[in-house]
């Protein structure tokens, strides 16, 4: 109980915004079910605890006192394989095509919220886990930095386009890695997934060094 009340004391910053934006986009979603009786955009809520998966493992691991070279190294694996679906959610965009009139303009802001907030999840536990690879892989961590967006990227791919899931390496790993075998022994034949995969990834690398710079000017 006393781990708890420390973690909370020492990024309780963290937490209230983390939580604000989480509270803001469900309350929406809820006026949102209220107001038309349809179900429609609950999918938001389990993307978005999808979403919340990798952060919650990186604050997890930046609290661990003894975490050593190979327990980084498997919570790692697990935090990439859950990472895409993070910046997933600004995907989800495709269905505003489905709204139409002035529940468009409240569904954009909707989506807009849920794919927000896992924008803030990814950015703050890609920060995180970069604190722990420095610690442990000081030599690899800045090429690290700079793959996991074009990963995350070719994850989004697979999960918006082919829709796999993250589990789906657990449960069917044979066929998803075949899948991506093929994408990668012929890439001309899948162009799509090269567009996606380096699209999100110079995306989602320029918001890092953004929010990396940003956050030094707020030290200095």
């Amino acid at each position: 109980m006393e781990k708890i009340k420390i973690f909370v004391t020492q990024r309780f910053n963290l937490l209230f915004w983390l939580s604000t934006l989480t509270i803001v986009s469900i309350f929406l979603l809820m006026l949102r079910l209220k107001l038309t009786q349809s179900f429609f955009f609950l999918f938001l809520v389990w993307n978005l605890f999808l979403a919340a998966i990798p952060i919650i493992i990186t604050l997890y691991v930046s609290q661990k006192k003894k975490l050593n070279r190979w327990q980084l190294c498997g919570w790692f694996a697990i935090w990439l394989l859950f990472l895409p679906n993070a910046p997933y959610i600004i995907t989800d965009i495709i269905h505003l095509r489905l709204s139409s009139g002035p529940l468009l303009i409240f569904d954009t802001i909707l989506v807009g919220f849920f794919a927000l907030s896992g924008m803030v999840y990814y950015t703050i536990s890609v920060r995180d886990m970069k604190v722990q690879l420095r610690v442990f892989f000081p030599r690899m961590t800045k090429y690290l930095l700079f793959a996991i967006p074009f990963a995350v990227g070719f994850g989004i791919y697979l999960g918006r386009f082919l829709r796999w899931n993250s589990w789906d390496l657990l449960s069917n790993p044979h066929y998803l890695l075949s899948t991506i075998w093929s994408i990668f022994s012929a890439p001309s034949e899948h162009i799509l997934a090269w567009i996606v995969t380096f699209g999100f990834g110079i995306f989602l690398y320029c918001c890092q060094l953004i929010f990396s710079k940003s956050k030094k000017e707020q030290l200095g």
